[in-house]
């Protein structure tokens, strides 16, 4: 009799045991400290950037007036007096926080080492570039429209570029078409002409993306008819994040080039000179790996271990050669 009673005793505590925790559990989910704890994760994060160019991606605790409380991840609480803060950001978009650092698109994600891809030039994000050859800059006419140029620090020759973005359903996938229109300049008396007619689709976004384009590169002469260097080139380009201020950046072009060029031949038999014009076909490519830093919101640097290598299809012979670049970017 005592072994029964003591079986149901323990099934009766059990059973009160179970149902204790299931209220528990339930008195648990309904708890403030759980809501607080799911609501934590819609938290606001600010970019807090002091005056030494230090930045923290954080929480605002609490801001007296005189000093600020903030919460990182990395570092925990930190408090920063407000005479050595330069600046306080919200951070709208949370994709833009990388590794625990903001990444800001801004501008430059438009461009590879040469090649541009679909992403629209946004209405004031103007941009200068300074390259080791020359000069560049482009303005943000409308929010899809932009206009440039390109030119040496001879100013001569110079290029004129436009491109046109295009709105897309999916947010993954833009396209755009342009045109690079140029001309010698006086050293060549503005007698050559040339232009890069060009058609891209881009998949991804700023941060990692993929670009094709495809184009047709010419050159003529208002002197010379005959003269002519025409390529139709295809480029495969793409950059991806390795770091909130890093970027790989591989950019690339690829041609078949058909030129027509004149030479002076002296003839032996007739005392005289005649011009004599010589068509070749050749085909050329230059790959551009390279990095992007970009430590402000306004600026950025870049450098490509470019190489260029051209293959003659009637003298069967290569030409290869480097070509390093070093690119500085900058916002106005």
């Amino acid at each position: 009799m005592k072994t029964i009673q003591t079986i149901m005793l323990f099934v009766i505590l059990f059973g009160f045991g179970t149902l204790k925790a299931e209220n528990i559990k339930e008195t648990n989910a309904d708890s403030p400290q759980l809501q607080k704890t799911d609501s934590s994760k819609t938290k606001q994060l600010y970019l807090v950037t002091k005056l030494n160019k230090v930045e923290y991606v954080c929480e605002i605790l609490s801001d007296d007036g005189r000093e600020v409380l903030i919460l990182t991840d990395n570092l925990g609480k930190i408090y920063i007096p407000k005479s050595d803060i330069g600046s306080i950001e919200k951070i709208k978009d949370k994709n833009s926080v990388v590794r625990g650092e903001y990444y800001d698109a801004g501008p430059f994600t438009t461009r590879y080492s040469f090649t541009t891809n679909g992403f629209p030039l946004k209405k004031g994000s103007n941009y200068a570039i300074i390259n080791l050859d020359g000069p560049e800059v482009h303005f943000a006419v409308t929010d899809n429209f932009s206009v440039g140029i390109m030119s040496t620090w001879i100013a001569s020759p110079f290029v004129f570029v436009l491109k046109q973005s295009f709105n897309s359903t999916n947010e993954n996938v833009h396209y755009s078409v342009g045109t690079l229109l140029g001309t010698s300049g006086y050293l060549g008396n503005f007698d050559i002409y040339g232009g890069l007619p060009f058609a891209n689709v881009t998949f991804g976004n700023v941060k990692n993306n993929l670009t094709i384009s495809a184009g047709y590169g010419f050159l003529g002469s208002f002197s010379d008819s005959k003269y002519s260097i025409a390529a139709p080139i295809l480029s495969i380009a793409g950059i991806t994040k390795v770091g909130a201020k890093a970027s790989f950046i591989f950019d690339s072009m690829f041609g078949f080039i058909t030129s027509t060029t004149k030479s002076d031949v002296y003839s032996q038999i007739f005392p005289f000179w005649s011009s004599a014009y010589t068509t070749t076909k050749s085909f050329g490519f230059c790959l551009m790996p390279g990095m992007r830093f970009q430590t402000k919101e306004n600026s950025a640097f870049q450098v490509s271990l470019a190489g260029v290598s051209i293959y003659n299809f009637e003298t069967r012979t290569p030409v290869t050669f480097p070509m390093p670049m070093c690119t500085w970017f900058y916002k106005f």
